[in-house]
């Protein structure tokens, strides 16, 4: 697998660099892997969905590798991935920190490191303005590793869109061998993707993931789990023995949809999704506990009044009652649906986001910014999902 040449930079190190090509072999976790004139781009959509919508925060999100990870075999005990990352940052806050990459061995996070220089996607939240500065490529170093066999995962960043160069070790690397674990697909909101974890082998799926002895595809996308056809699509073509859908949170910050309209789209999704997995089971799993849009609706907004990013929510509450969409109606309406589907689709469960992540756990671990989990709540609901979902007798059981 590994390249004969050698990496200059390797010299007067313990042992010189073996560059190795990141080639789909290595890869886990994405949908497609887009060549460039240097590497590839992990993508988390395939091509001709993107280009239904091509919507930046969309784009943005899906290009944010969230579940991504290189998968090999090596006895390196020095690791580097050379990446030419995209950073985000917003306009009137602190300039953001470095994607986090977690290395992990043998099933166990060992160390995490991040990468400098890369190109800076500055956001305006009041304009939507955005500016794109150039940077340059950088380089994420894991040394003093353990001698002797490793299986190795490299996760990269949830929260920055990474083009990868190459891999370099002290030693060659093989692809991962099949691990026989079933595959899990998941598509949620940036609760899914990660939002405040700590790392990117720390964000609730991942970790889940872990408990319940799957591989993880992450489909969540920051701001953007909309019941857009072209994601019911790739979920539907997707290779997966288990599937969940976190559905709700972004419908409401967007108020892009109706009750008239709600039933009906999601009933269209869990259609186009059986038509590619009609006995596959799947989780629908409803809004996790959101004070500021419980019932009120959206849309939410960004408030920089006190120097931090904070949301609020827009929506009138005495609106509520009309036809606008606030997280409890929807955990009810979810159930409904649910509860009707699966008297003719026995593999078809529901969860209660409230059993996530429920308003007594809102007392104890209060939404840092109103809208998103922090990196100990991510292991709380991590911990959750896998009790009921991985569990005997639970809709992923073995």
């Amino acid at each position: 697998m590994a390249a004969a040449g050698r990496d200059s930079e390797g010299e007067g190190m313990s042992r010189p660099r073996i560059v190795t090509p990141v080639t789909p072999e290595l890869v886990r976790g994405a949908i497609e892997l887009e060549a460039t004139e240097r590497g590839v781009r992990p993508h988390r959509l395939p091509a001709w969905a993107r280009t239904q919508w091509p919507d930046e925060q969309l784009a943005m999100a899906e290009a944010q590798p969230s579940g991504v990870r290189l998968a090999f075999r090596t006895t390196a005990t020095a690791i580097e991935l050379e990446v030419l990352a995209t950073k985000v940052t917003y306009a009137g806050l602190a300039g953001p920190p470095d994607g986090v990459y977690d290395l992990v061995v043998h099933g166990r996070l060992v160390a995490r490191s991040t990468s400098t220089g890369g190109h800076l996607l500055t956001i305006d939240l009041t304009t939507g303005a955005h500016d794109l500065r150039t940077g340059d490529v950088g380089v994420v170093a894991f040394d003093a590793l353990p001698p002797g066999a490793k299986d190795v995962e490299l996760w990269l960043p949830y929260t920055e869109a990474v083009e990868l160069l190459a891999l370099r070790t002290d030693a060659p690397v093989e692809a991962a061998r099949s691990s026989n674990r079933r595959v899990w697909l998941h598509h949620g909101s940036s609760i899914s993707q990660g939002s405040a974890a700590a790392g990117p082998s720390s964000t609730w799926p991942a970790l889940a993931a872990a408990a319940g002895g799957v591989d993880l595809v992450n489909l969540g996308f920051a701001g953007s789990a909309l019941l857009d056809p072209f994601v019911a699509r790739t979920l539907r073509d997707a290779a997966a023995d288990l599937i969940s859908l976190e559905i709700g949170i972004n419908l409401v910050n967007h108020d892009l949809v109706r009750r008239r309209v709600f039933g009906p789209a999601v009933h269209g999704w869990l259609d186009t999704i059986r038509d590619g997995h009609p006995a596959t089971p799947l989780l629908v799993v409803s809004p996790l506990c959101c004070p500021i849009h419980e019932h009120t609706p959206g849309p939410s907004a960004p408030d920089l009044t006190g120097g931090g990013l904070r949301f609020v929510a827009l929506g009138d509450p005495a609106a509520a009652e009309s036809d606008l969409l606030t997280l409890s109606w929807i955990r009810a309406e979810l159930a409904s649906i649910v509860r009707e589907r699966a008297t003719t689709d026995p593999h078809l469960h529901h969860l209660d986001g409230l059993e996530l992540y429920g308003a007594g756990d809102h007392d104890v671990h209060p939404l840092p910014d109103q809208l998103h989990p922090d990196a100990e709540t991510h292991r709380l609901v991590a911990e959750r999902f896998a009790a009921r979902a991985f569990a005997a007798g639970g809709p992923f059981d073995a």
